[in-house]
């Protein structure tokens, strides 16, 4: 059974049509009726529906207005492409598929463009129909000012919904809760009970599967940019956190117990910073404090007594947990700084800081204009069926063809499973919907007073019930709608009815065909191979990495590592736009609902561990190298970091195929050395293998299995 929506989504759903259904009216009637100009009113009606149905802008009531402003002149512009394109049926498909591709294509920019996409090709649609009749675009556009005035007015004074919690809020929260964990921590006694806990609820909560579209910073530009990654930091930094309060209590150290006070208070900084929308002046404290921790950590005279392993383990993971709050105040500070000078971080870590928002663009769109994209699989698929459908109805010259394209858009989804279960739900629907209005239309007949008095409380119910129910609802009650609407503006039979059957069942077809050709299988399968890929890429960059820190080849590593963070960090965000998408789809397994994932998939493969992998390399390949010269290694030192390279290596590039039984995990542990080695020597074994042993534990995690550690032996 579907889930049922609930009392939220219900009165949610009841205040946007009451809002859709006032500005189509208003636009409506006084076109029809007082005007007397049929195009004004069809254009005035529709544009509410394109932005308030088709296209639900996300957001608070002037958020909402705010877009569908920005939005106006692309539809005034669509509208009159539309109205040049409708000279011949080739040049409407022409248009058809370009305009189909590059709005879809080009909605991985921002999430409120990626919101108005439907919309706004809708308005090309009702323009590229026959009758050619340019001389009737000033009436077109007047009817799209209209229209789009009135929903303007409704958005903001008529049952205008909250805003939304922002991510920054969101983020400011869970950095409040860091804090408080960090503080914790430095308190003696055991951890608080359950901090754990609520550490990694708390990181949950910021992933953009848990957040509102339109709160999810996924645009191309610096700011959204900067906010995804301080959210990403922030998640480690939680986790990181949590991990700590799990493991066994080491002996206190004064420089531990300091960084954590500093990332206490970093954390509540960046907090501030993000809620008062402004970023602090000049550099963190905290990164005087990292300085001064690795100064007191790593020096010292050669000779003494070594500190327990397990001081050294909590002290470089102390230091993950500050750098990670590092990583988010600089983030934040960029996300409402502009380009802001980086302090004493990786450039590689903030590439985005100094480059121009045009270039930031164009790397978005040339990264993802390939065909291992599932954005670009979706502007391909769109575009094609959208094209296919105007041909169609061109070609055969059916009445009201628009119906065609509308369906087409509407039902389309990113698997044939998802379309073929949409189009038999909107075909029952539909057929349901024609029979009612037949019989409204035989019996009415002429009587335009009836249709006007129904037509409000129709688009009423539509608006409210069709988007909750699904599109069997959505189609019939939308059939309702749009042939009473069309009894008004000229004389119609129950043939209406039939003609709209007809376009439905010729969109569904062509829609159909297109979710069966292209990409049938829709993110699943692509999900799994960009994950493969982002793994095998990771791999040499681990080598690449440990090499740096540990001095070993780093003059013949160097052209190899550039190369390979470059190739990560292309196949990271092509593997997370493959899985924000995946997370949307409904399963194939049998019994699982639409809105659900695969519960048997997800538990055999976590890809939001495999993302983890990922991200975790490239932040180990950013800070593990140190800017000064590595230092020399014992022999016994460096067999080990390339023993257990080997393994993290070997470990990543069996776990990128995913095999059926998963990937054991188990990484040999540093050797016991003499008091003779300098402590930068331990504390650069230990940052090593506190970052392999992190690895381990996702690879682990994104293939089903734990990872292990064997005891720990004395090597010399």
């Amino acid at each position: 059974m579907p889930k049922r929506p609930s009392l939220a989504e219900s009165v949610g759903a009841g205040r946007r049509a009451a809002r859709v259904t006032l500005a189509a009216a208003a636009g409506f009637y006084p076109a029809a009726y007082l005007l007397d100009q049929p195009v004004t009113a069809v254009y005035a009606l529709f544009t509410p529906i394109a932005f308030g149905v088709l296209s639900p802008v996300p957001g608070s009531g002037r958020r909402r207005a705010g877009t569908v402003l920005r939005a106006w002149p692309a539809a005034a512009v669509l509208t009159t492409a539309g109205t040049a394109l409708a000279v011949h049926t080739w040049s409407a498909v022409a248009g058809m598929m370009l305009v189909g591709f590059v709005l879809t294509f080009g909605a991985i920019c921002g999430p409120r463009l990626a919101g108005t996409v439907p919309g706004l090709q809708l308005f090309y649609i009702l323009a590229c129909f026959p009758p050619f009749a340019p001389d009737t675009l000033p009436e077109r556009l007047t009817g799209v000012a209209l229209g789009g005035a009135s929903l303007l007015l409704c958005e903001v004074a008529v049952f205008p919904d909250p805003p939304d919690p922002s991510y920054r809020d969101r983020i400011a929260d869970t950095l409040d809760v860091a804090g408080r964990a960090a503080r914790s921590l430095t308190r003696t006694g055991a951890p608080e009970p359950g901090l754990a806990g609520r550490l990694r609820t708390a990181g949950r909560g910021l992933r953009f599967s848990q957040q509102p579209v339109g709160a999810r910073p996924t645009g191309a530009g610096r700011t959204d940019r900067a906010l995804a990654q301080a959210g990403s930091a922030t998640r480690r930094l939680v986790d990181q956190l949590a991990a700590l309060t799990e493991t066994r209590p080491a002996p206190a150290d004064m420089a531990s117990q300091s960084l954590l006070r500093g990332t206490a208070a970093a954390c509540a900084g960046s907090a501030d910073a993000l809620r008062r929308a402004r970023p602090g002046a000049g550099p963190d404290p905290i990164e005087e404090m990292i300085a001064q921790f690795l100064a007191a950590r790593d020096g010292g005279p050669t000779g003494r007594a070594p500190r327990p392993h397990q001081v050294l383990v909590r002290q470089s993971t102390v230091l993950t947990i500050a750098v990670s709050a590092v990583t988010v105040g600089t983030a934040v500070a960029l996300a409402f700084g502009g380009r802001r000078p980086v302090y004493g971080l990786p450039r590689e870590q903030f590439w985005y800081a100094r480059t121009p928002t045009v270039r930031l663009f164009a790397i978005r769109l040339s990264g993802n204009l390939t065909r291992r994209s599932v954005i670009f699989q979706n502007a391909m698929r769109s575009a094609c069926g959208l094209a296919l459908a105007r041909l169609v109805a061109g070609s055969l010259d059916l009445s009201h063809g628009f119906w065609v394209l509308l369906t087409v858009l509407t039902l389309g989804r990113t698997t044939a499973v998802a379309t073929w279960s949409a189009v038999r739900g909107a075909v029952v629907g539909t057929l349901a919907g024609a029979v009612a209005a037949g019989l409204l239309l035989i019996g009415a007949g002429e009587a335009t007073e009836v249709y006007a008095c129904l037509l409000v409380p129709m688009m009423l119910i539509a608006f409210a019930v069709g988007p909750l129910e699904g599109p069997a609802w959505a189609q019939g009650l939308f059939t309702l709608v749009v042939s009473t609407a069309f009894a008004q503006i000229a004389p119609v039979t129950w043939r209406l009815a039939e003609m709209r059957v007809v376009d439905v069942l010729t969109g569904s077809a062509v829609g159909l065909l297109c979710g069966v050709l292209a990409w049938p299988f829709g993110a699943r399968a692509e999900t799994r191979r960009s994950m493969t890929d982002l793994l095998r890429a990771a791999a040499p960059v681990v080598r690449a990495t440990t090499a740096a820190a540990t001095g070993d080849g780093v003059a013949g590593h160097t052209r190899t590592a550039d190369q390979a963070l470059r190739l990560t960090r292309h196949r990271l965000r092509i593997a997370e736009g493959s899985y924000a998408q995946y997370r949307t789809e409904p399963s194939a397994h049998p019994g699982v609902r639409a809105h659900e994932t695969d519960p048997a998939q997800e538990t055999e493969h976590d890809y939001l561990a495999a993302l983890n992998v990922g991200s975790r390399v490239l932040v180990g390949a950013y800070w593990l190298p140190r800017t000064d010269r590595p230092p020399e290694l014992p022999p016994a030192a460096l067999r080990w970091a390339r023993k257990v390279t080997d393994e993290a290596e070997a470990a990543i590039v069996r776990a990128a195929d995913f095999p059926p039984g998963g990937v054991s995990v188990r990484l040999t542990p540093p050797p016991s050395l003499t008091s003779e080695v300098p402590p930068r020597v331990l504390s650069l074994l230990t940052d090593i293998e506190v970052w392999l042993d992190a690895l381990a534990a996702d690879l682990g995690t994104s293939t089903g299995l734990r990872a292990s550690r064997p005891t720990r032996t004395t090597a010399s």
